[in-house]
Parts: structure tokens; C-alpha cells; sequence
């Protein structure tokens, strides 16, 4: 066995639970994982079309069927850009928020059998391990958003 194998293992075992509770809740609200992704990253920024497919990875045209899917539903809305009237950014409605907020209530639910496992202490220094090894940092963006430096 190499060194950091046990490390890969409970990473993996981690990211199967998590996705597999992201899955079920997205499904409560025919949401797939990659509609959650979108939600969750529309909670506090309004980026372009192609920054939100690049962060999500994906090519331009299942970015838009995913966002006009979206859409249809009056979950996120395009318009165009302040900055740039020749760019079209894409925002989260009142509506596409408040199902987010909702979602993100069921998930920190769905989590605290997990959580409640660590001693208070312990908390903050898991969150900077994941931030770690995801690259990124802990703010104040909901569950199924980032809050690194991309969209």
C-alpha cells in the first residue's frame, strides 16, 4: 500500500457519500448535480455564459440547454452584461433562489448526521483541509456554490 492511499480512499469514500446525498435531494427537485452546481453558483454572482461553462466544464452549447432548461423552469434568467453590452450574463431569479435556499437547508440537514460526528473544535480545521485540497476558500456561499476566484 503507497503512503497516501488511505488518504485517496477517504476522499473518494467522502465524495461517494456526499454525492450520493446531493443526488437525492436534487432529484426531490428534479435537479440534477450539475443544475445544483448552477443554482449554487448563482447565489452571489451574475457571470457570463462562457465563465460559467468553463468553471462547470462544459462545452457552450450544453451550457445553454442546461441554462435554458433553467430558464423554462424561471429559475435563472440571461440579460445583458453592465459591464459589456455584447456579453450576456446569466442571474438566478427570486424564484431560482429561493428553491437554493431551500435545497441548501435540506443538504445542511441531510449532512449533520456526518458533522455532528466532530467535536466542535475539529470543524474548522476540517473545513481547511477540504478548502485545501479543493483550492479554494470557505465564504459565505451556500452549500452547492464556490467561493473561489472563478464565476
Amino acid at each position: 500500500m503507497r503512503p497516501d492511499d488511505a488518504l485517496h480512499d477517504a476522499l473518494v469514500r467522502t465524495s461517494f457519500r456526499m454525492m450520493a446525498v446531493l443526488t437525492r435531494i436534487g432529484a426531490g427537485h428534479d435537479l440534477s448535480l450539475t443544475q445544483l452546481r448552477l443554482l449554487g453558483l448563482l447565489r452571489d454572482r451574475r457571470p457570463r455564459m462562457t465563465e460559467l461553462a468553463a468553471f462547470l466544464g462544459l462545452d457552450k452549447s450544453t451550457m445553454s440547454g442546461l441554462v435554458e432548461r433553467a430558464e423554462r423552469r424561471g429559475l435563472v434568467a440571461r440579460g445583458k452584461s453592465s459591464e459589456d453590452r455584447r456579453v450576456v450574463d446569466v442571474f438566478i431569479t427570486p424564484e431560482g433562489r429561493e428553491l437554493a435556499e431551500r435545497v441548501q437547508e435540506e443538504i445542511r440537514s441531510a449532512l449533520a448526521p456526518y458533522t455532528d460526528r466532530l467535536a466542535p473544535d475539529d470543524r474548522p480545521a476540517l473545513t481547511r483541509l477540504l478548502d485545501a485540497v479543493s483550492g479554494t476558500t470557505t465564504g459565505n456561499h451556500g452549500i452547492t456554490g464556490s467561493s473561489d476566484a472563478s464565476p
